[in-house]
Order: C-alpha cells, then sequence, then structure tokens
C-alpha cells in the first residue's frame, strides 16, 4: 500500500535502487502526490526526540522516495522531518479504514449505504490517533470545505462498489502487516490492504489507491509496490502470489497482474542494488536532489539546494571517502554534502 495504511503504522525504514546513475528502477508516477498517499512522516514533537538511526529496513514507500529523490528520502528517514498533512493523502487513510471496517459486517450487510455510514465514525477516530489532521480544516469554521471533502469520500466508497463485490469476498487479511529478512540481511516491511485466499489456495494481494490508475507508460511504476508485497509474502510462505491487484478509486480502473517466479528475483535483485545505494549514501552523506514535477508539492523546499535552501547537518557519522583516504593529506579529503 505504503499508500495509506502504512500511514498509521511505522516509520524506522529504510530503501531500494539500483545504482541511482544507472537505475532501471521504475521512476515515480508524474503526478500529483494526492493520487497516492505517502507513508507517514514523523510529527515535530516525536521527530525532534527520536535521535537519528542509519536505515535499518526498506519499505515500498521508501525504496520509492530514494528512486525518486536521495535527498527527499534522507529528509524523510535520517532527519526525519516534519510534514504536514494533506487533504488528499488523508482522505485516502480515511477510505482504507472505512474498507478495512466494512469487512467486520456479515457478508450481506455489506453494502454502499454501510459504507458511508462508517465515515464519520472512521473520520473521529482518525483525528483522535493523529490530532494534526485538524490543522486541515483550521481555517474553515463554517464545515463547508469539510463537509465538501466528506462528500469526495463518500464517493470514493460508492465507487469501489462498482468495481468489486464485498459480498463475495472474505479477506484472509486486511491491513496486514508483513516483514521478512533477506539472506543479504535486508529487511524488507510493509502493510498490505488486503490479501484473498482461493479455496484452492491461490493467494490475491489487493491495494486500494484512491487516485487515477497510471498512464501505461508508468504501469510498471504502479507494479513496483505490489511486486515489492508478492516478494515478501514469497520469502515468508515460499508462496508465489497468484495475483496482484490495485483498484483506482479514483478512476474506477483495476490493474491486474500475475507475476512469476522470475518477477520477484528481479525485484529482489534490484532492491539490494537500491539498497547498497542507501547504504553508501547513509556513510558518505552524499545524499542528491533529483529535481521533477512532484518537487512543485515537496514540503522541504526551504531545505532543498535546488530551492536555495540548505539541509540540516547531517546527523549521523561520515565515512571517509577512499580516495581522500589514499591520497597524500588525507585531510584534505572532502566529507559529506557541500
Amino acid at each position: 500500500m505504503e499508500s495509506s495504511s502504512e500511514d498509521l503504522a511505522r516509520v524506522a525504514d529504510g530503501g531500494v535502487v539500483e545504482d541511482p546513475a544507472h537505475t532501471e528502477a521504475v521512476a515515480p508516477e508524474t503526478v500529483a502526490p494526492e493520487t497516492v498517499a505517502p507513508e507517514a512522516v514523523v510529527p515535530e514533537t516525536e521527530a525532534t526526540a527520536v535521535a537519528a538511526t542509519a536505515p535499518a529496513s526498506l519499505s515500498p514507500s521508501r525504496a520509492g522516495d530514494f528512486m525518486q529523490c536521495p535527498l527527499l528520502y534522507r529528509f524523510r528517514v535520517i532527519d526525519r522531518l516534519p510534514e504536514k498533512p494533506s487533504p488528499a493523502a488523508t482522505k485516502g487513510t480515511l477510505v482504507h479504514a472505512v474498507l478495512e471496517r466494512l469487512f467486520d459486517a456479515p457478508a450481506a450487510e455489506r453494502t454502499a449505504p454501510r459504507a458511508k455510514s462508517l465515515i464519520p465514525g472512521q473520520w473521529d477516530r482518525l483525528r483522535e490517533t493523529r490530532p494534526e489532521v485538524v490543522e486541515l480544516f483550521a481555517d474553515d469554521p463554517e464545515g463547508e470545505r469539510l463537509a465538501g471533502w466528506l462528500v469526495e469520500a463518500e464517493r470514493l466508497v460508492e465507487r469501489w462498489f462498482t468495481l468489486e463485490d464485498p459480498t463475495r469476498l472474505e479477506p484472509a487479511e486486511r491491513e496486514l502487516f508483513v516483514e521478512a529478512e533477506l539472506e543479504s540481511g535486508l529487511r524488507l516491511r510493509g502493510i498490505i490492504d488486503r490479501v484473498d485466499v482461493a479455496p484452492t489456495g491461490e493467494v490475491r494481494i489487493v491495494d486500494y489507491k484512491t487516485g487515477k490508475a497510471p498512464r501505461p507508460e508508468y504501469a510498471e511504476s504502479a507494479l513496483f509496490q505490489m511486486k515489492f508485497y508478492a516478494l515478501v509474502v514469497w520469502r515468508l510462505k515460499n508462496v508465489v502470489p497468484r495475483r496482484l491487484q490495485l483498484v483506482y478509486l479514483g478512476s474506477g480502473d483495476v490493474l491486474t497482474y500475475d507475476p512469476v517466479l522470475a518477477d520477484l528475483e528481479r525485484v529482489e535483485r534490484k532492491l539490494l542494488a537500491l539498497w547498497e545505494a542507501i547504504r553508501l549514501a547513509t556513510e558518505t552523506g552524499e545524499w542528491r536532489p533529483r529535481p521533477t514535477k512532484l518537487c512543485g508539492w515537496c514540503d522541504h523546499q526551504a531545505h532543498c539546494p535546488e530551492f536555495g535552501g540548505t539541509p540540516p547537518p547531517y546527523p549521523l557519522p561520515l565515512t571517509l571517502p577512499v580516495r581522500a583516504a589514499e591520497s597524500e593529506g588525507g585531510a584534505q579529503g572532502r566529507m559529506g554534502p557541500g
């Protein structure tokens, strides 16, 4: 999901990609971030209380961050810079919660009206667990924007019923946290929106997206997250999922892919290469910005050199580059970002 359900869970992640200069890694979709809710960043009060630590694991969201922009990865994972909640990402979290809770009801009662009736209660719960989302409507004393925002959430929930029939589904798992350690020591983790298991044992991994389906040229990017989950399930259960399914509530599309073992092996190689790039950046402090159209939605422009900003002092120990250590007068070597 790396979508909204991961928003509510963990914070200690690592990242993933091949050599940034030659990455075959999927490029992030060139769309506004509201199409996919980012994983939560530690609130400011918590961020300032937690000492910086080197990345220890990798999730789809953080892998995507590094592939999009290594400096963004640093800001989120190492510096733990606070980010403001966005209406779109918060809406995604709300819709995910509603779709999860709907399956608590007996099959015959899983109707669109029942699902919409869950929205007010889940919104109250979200405000209790993440008080910062209240700021989204602080300048809306009459509640007009909030009312419209909730109507939009209702429409997304209603659209789901045109794509899937929950009365015919009995998920084996919902909001399933998964974690696996590869032979290399790399720990992969994430939260899967839904896992369906057929009577014959076939596994389907389902992820809800509250945005629109990507253009064909970005379909592989969208599937990267799902293949990541499939890899973890394979490593945990020695079972290759039969189907990966992305349900796009924003556009009413369903994207499916049936993976084979070779797909998961390729993803594992990609992740190992990405993790090596992250390890090197962590040791040297060289986190290069990678400007894209997505920069316009980034909360960290004030700290980004591309916008005239200065990153915070690097909070982790630096390793002297080999080229400097081997040169005469090694003290002349350069360490970390300039």
